[in-house]
């Protein structure tokens, strides 16, 4: 815990505390993305393989369903190179420019990676719809094992980032986009089977069009955590509610206002307040008891608290304004 010293300003007393915890080490897991440098170095590499595979075959065999599943594949290795980047980034320390460093980057690479795949959907969809007009014959056992291979890597390096998902967006991201992987690969096998028993060269298309959905269903979540964090709204593991709560229920603190709680990055929570405390005694011992609660109960990890002797003349009680 590092303390700082109380500072009053004119009449009215005012005590800021800013929690620290961010800058030392200390929090529930904003260090957890530095143990899968591994994980994404070898789930990279896996996957620019299998992608330069996927469009040799695809080109090869007229598979519009493995075109469409590498070019979904070169997304995700664009996402975890953004990632990874990101999360280095993420741990450099705070500059004078920087005030915060550069944690942030890996919100932007979450919303990056999202609006990535959002585009590549959109292009392979259009192609998918124009192959109906315009069939072509598919290699539908080149399809099987190039897909059949798929399956194999995606699970892998889905595994790779398995442990890792409830802690970070992008881990998280980079864990549903491989297991989505796998399974779309599992239907490029089934629908190679089906186009090589049958010769329904239509079926190509629409397995395309399914993968684009599997694709839209399963970045969705992402994409939306992603414009949330970056619009500073509450991060979804913390309930306002419970917190405002928790600084009605602390004694001497009689009312609270300018409560603001938001994203510093994909692992870490601030939080801004002020508390109404009229009597002076103890803020030091309730700083720390307070900034200790909010990383343990809440995640929050970085804090800045404001005591105040009275309420400001244009504030009204925070039981009508912080619902």
């Amino acid at each position: 815990m590092d303390n700082t010293n109380p500072h009053l300003n004119g009449e009215d007393a005012h005590i800021h505390s800013h929690d620290h915890h961010s800058h030392t080490g200390v929090g529930h897991s904003h260090h957890l993305p530095t143990t899968f440098g591994k994980a994404f170095a070898i789930g990279i590499a896996l996957n620019i393989v299998y992608v330069a595979a996927q469009v040799l075959f695809g080109l090869f065999a007229h598979s519009l369903a493995l075109l469409s599943d590498a070019g979904h594949n070169l997304g995700d290795v664009l996402g975890l190179f953004m990632a990874w980047g990101a999360i280095q980034l993420a741990q450099r320390a705070p500059t004078s420019r920087y005030t915060y460093g550069l944690r942030r980057s890996s919100i932007m690479a979450s919303l990056a990676n999202a609006i990535l795949l959002f585009v590549a959907v959109g292009g392979i969809t259009w192609e998918a719809i124009r192959r109906f007009w315009e069939p072509t014959s598919v290699a539908g056992f080149t399809v099987i094992w190039v897909a059949a291979v798929g399956i194999v890597i995606n699970g892998v390096t889905a595994m790779l980032f398995a442990s890792g998902r409830k802690g970070d967006l992008n881990i998280r991201g980079a864990f549903v986009h491989m297991a989505a992987d796998a399974v779309v690969s599992a239907g490029v096998v089934a629908a190679g089977i089906v186009i090589l028993l049958s010769g329904w060269w239509w079926l190509d298309p629409v397995v395309s069009l399914v993968i684009n959905a599997v694709i839209v269903w399963g970045t969705w979540g992402l994409l939306r955590d992603s414009v949330n964090m970056a619009l500073d709204a509450v991060p979804p593991g913390v309930d306002v509610a419970s917190v405002q709560n928790y600084f009605r229920s602390l004694s001497g603190v009689t009312d609270f206002h300018h409560l603001h709680i938001w994203s510093l990055s994909t692992t870490q929570a601030a939080l801004t307040v002020h508390l109404i405390k009229p009597q002076t005694g103890g803020d030091d011992d309730l700083l720390e008891s307070v900034n200790q609660e909010l990383t343990e109960r809440f995640g929050i990890s970085h804090a800045t608290i404001q005591f105040e002797r009275q309420i400001p003349v244009q504030c009204c009680p925070s039981e009508k304004r912080e619902s």
